[in-house]
């Protein structure tokens, strides 16, 4: 190569650092492979064999999505280590609540210049993630990216694919006196650090304060989003539960609906609601108006289930077994005035 020879490394994208990534994680990608996975990593696709596992008469669910602006603060505080954890759980929480098994998951990591150490810890955390919900990574594409990201930046999406039996899909014969628990979260999971963010900046809370014997807020507020297959996988096979959400960004107001007939309501006493010490902290420090805090976090609950009152001792524990409180924060009713949402936020 001459002088006047250009490069892709003089441009920004380093070819060979990028290979040695991919060698990096090839072994680690293989311990969350699963019944059906059929191909070796390198291929131009994934190959993932449905009739493997056993399905009868499928139906294939996706969800794709991203951990939002948590990326930034993983950045100011150096953690990095649970966003795979998050990426996984913000797609297969979702497949979940209509009664899919995740089955495979793919990544998508772009930045302005590949940072083999923090990147490999999210690839870990993705991997772990993975194990946890019983979905194999199966492809993926890291992209440098310089000109659209600073060297610092980069940004995750995931995608994950599962199945469900065309006679079991969720949810299923929901109706008024059904009661709907709520399953605890670790905190804010992945949704509302924009606002999270700017309240710090604003309020210049101190992120290095602890809040707890072992944790200081920066690091509750890393906390990796709560994956809540195994144990709703359980109540699937027992089949003890009508319908499930995921509440993610717009809370339980926007969420728990979206579940719902149209003729039907959510009633919530948001009494009743525990909220983890992350979140009582981080709002005591930055009072929000109840229906403001309530349409952009969790405040406490991840997940919604919605059974037959005599379902409920056997629903809460089987989410205890797993480490999550279940209990019960409503119930459902007839729709009245187009309200689908019942909830005093007075």
């Amino acid at each position: 190569m001459t002088e006047k020879d250009l490069s892709y490394e003089q441009a920004g994208v380093n070819i060979a650092e990028g290979n040695e990534f991919v060698k990096d994680i090839g072994q680690i990608i293989k311990r969350s492979w699963r019944t059906g996975v059929m191909n070796d990593l390198g291929g131009f696709a994934g190959f993932f064999d449905l009739k493997a596992c056993g399905f009868k008469d499928p139906i294939l669910l996706s969800a794709t999505d991203g951990v939002g602006t948590k990326i930034e603060l993983a950045r100011s505080t150096n953690i990095y280590g649970g966003l795979g954890m998050d990426l996984v759980a913000m797609c297969v929480n979702d497949l979940i609540v209509h009664g899919g098994q995740p089955l495979f998951f793919l990544d998508y990591l772009a930045s302005g210049k590949l940072d083999r150490h923090n990147h490999l810890a999210i690839v870990e955390s993705m991997v772990g993630g993975c194990r946890e919900a019983g979905c194999a990574l199966i492809g993926g594409e890291t992209a440098e990216m310089p000109g659209v990201y600073d060297d610092d930046k980069f940004d995750l999406a995931g995608f994950c694919v599962g199945a469900v039996e065309r006679s079991e899909q969720m949810p299923a014969n929901i109706k008024p006196g059904d009661v709907i628990l709520g399953v605890s979260s670790s905190g804010f999971h992945s949704n509302g650090y924009s606002l999270i963010r700017h309240a710090i900046a604003e309020k210049n809370i101190d992120i290095d304060e602890k809040i707890n014997s072992t944790e200081s807020l920066a690091e509750a507020l890393m906390r990796p989003t709560t994956i809540y297959v195994q144990p709703t996988m359980d109540c699937l096979d027992r089949k003890l539960a009508k319908g499930f959400a995921h509440i993610t960004g717009g809370g339980i107001i926007e969420n728990l609906p979206r579940i719902l007939p149209s003729h039907l309501a959510a009633s919530i006493d948001r009494n009743l609601i525990k909220q983890p010490d992350v979140v009582a902290h981080f709002l005591d420090a930055c009072p929000l108006n109840l229906e403001e805090a309530y349409r952009t976090f969790n405040m406490g609950i991840g997940f919604c289930v919605i059974c037959h009152p005599d379902q409920m001792g056997a629903i809460a524990a089987a989410y205890a077994a797993h480490g999550h409180e279940c209990y019960p924060i409503g119930d459902v009713t007839s729709r009245k005035d187009d309200q689908a949402l019942q909830m005093d936020l007075g």
